[in-house]
């Protein structure tokens, strides 16, 4: 059997990358269900919202399932920063009629804390996964406590070999074509960031933990091609953000049914980190990666009123439409038939 499959007692080594702002409980509990291992993003959900969500996941699936956090660390906010972003923003804030002086920097995404740790316990999810590296020690010891497998992404073979060194049960490998934000953290250099098919096997061949390729999967043939080059499970995201349990917007939907998906590029206008998207508006006029932009998650803030007006008029101008670089999965089906697709790569590759 897979060691993944040991690991967290499911059917097939396959998980739904947890994808925030575009899903909750729903998705993850319908890919639990069909076998696979099923992820909740908690980062963006407040404490109430997130016992709110794992309640109800609880009571949609009785099968193991994956509850994801960031691990960064908040950075104290720069009043010149922020002046400088806002300057750079200011010809849009003319534009939409945003009043400047209601922005307020602050923080729209927390790293996993000891008070998030206490609402998780309750709950004990069979795999906890991090992303920008891995909370304080002490936070790592009370999430094994509790019996569940910790797991983490590395863009690089020397995060991988960094979280190796400390202790995760998994790595998930992501390439370069991934979705949504980039999990590096232990360098800033964007040209250390290597394509799935290139890094799987770097780091397989680095680390004797399982590897899991994500990046850029999306049908039964990536799966198998994955595995192929060693890896012992997948992790797909963009694939399922049509399927009807995933809450992605309207606008993102047009979006990523339209040929505008073929065109990602790697932006730190959202939130301040690089990430993968559809390039939009915001993207093209002020450059993908700005210098002005504070760090993360702070420049969410100035964005944020910017994105609210264009989406209000039906734009998405300045929205964070997250994608990876492969959109021929994405299909209006339910989860659980796309996670049966997906399966049938492992039958391929000749894991089941």
């Amino acid at each position: 059997m897979n060691s993944l499959q040991t690991l967290f007692g499911i059917e097939y080594p396959l998980i739904q990358a947890p994808m925030a702002g575009v899903q909750l409980h729903g998705l993850a509990a319908a890919v639990s269900n069909a076998g696979a291992l099923g992820s909740l993003p908690g980062a963006m959900l407040a404490p109430a919202a997130l016992a709110e969500e794992l309640g109800k996941l609880r009571a949609a699936t009785d099968k193991p399932y994956n509850v994801n956090f960031f691990a960064h660390t908040n950075p104290k906010p720069d009043a010149v920063r922020e002046d400088r972003w806002h300057r750079a923003l200011s010809p849009y804030y003319e534009e939409f009629g945003v009043d400047t002086s209601s922005i307020t920097a602050g923080p729209g995404r927390q790293p996993f804390s000891p008070a998030v740790a206490d609402l998780l316990e309750e709950f004990k999810p069979k795999v906890v996964s991090f992303h920008f590296g891995l909370p304080a020690p002490e936070l790592m010891q009370r999430v094994r406590s509790w019996g569940s497998r910790i797991i983490a992404s590395a863009t690089t073979v020397e995060e991988a070999k960094w979280l190796a060194e400390r202790g995760v049960d998994a790595i998930i490998a992501q390439g370069v074509e991934a979705g949504g934000h980039r999990g590096i953290f232990l360098s800033g250099d964007l040209t250390t960031q290597v394509g799935t098919f290139c890094l799987v096997p770097q780091i397989v061949r680095a680390v004797k933990l399982p590897v899991i390729a994500t990046g850029g999967i999306v049908d039964a043939n990536g799966v198998a091609a994955a595995m192929a080059l060693g890896a012992a499970g997948v992790q797909v995201g963009t694939a399922y953000m049509l399927c009807p349990e995933a809450i992605t917007s309207a606008l993102h939907r047009a979006a990523l049914k339209s040929e505008r998906a073929r065109h990602t590029a790697l932006t730190n206008l959202f939130t301040g980190r690089p990430a993968r998207g559809i390039v939009n508006r915001a993207m093209r006029e002020l450059g993908p990666i700005s210098s002005e932009a504070p760090e993360f998650p702070l420049a969410t803030s100035g964005i944020a009123p910017l994105r609210a007006k264009a989406e209000a008029a039906g734009r998405d101008d300045f929205t964070s439409m997250w994608a990876g670089q492969n959109p021929d999965g994405c299909k209006e089906i339910p989860a659980a038939d796309l996670t049966r697709e997906l399966v049938a790569g492992l039958r391929m590759s000749g894991s089941r």
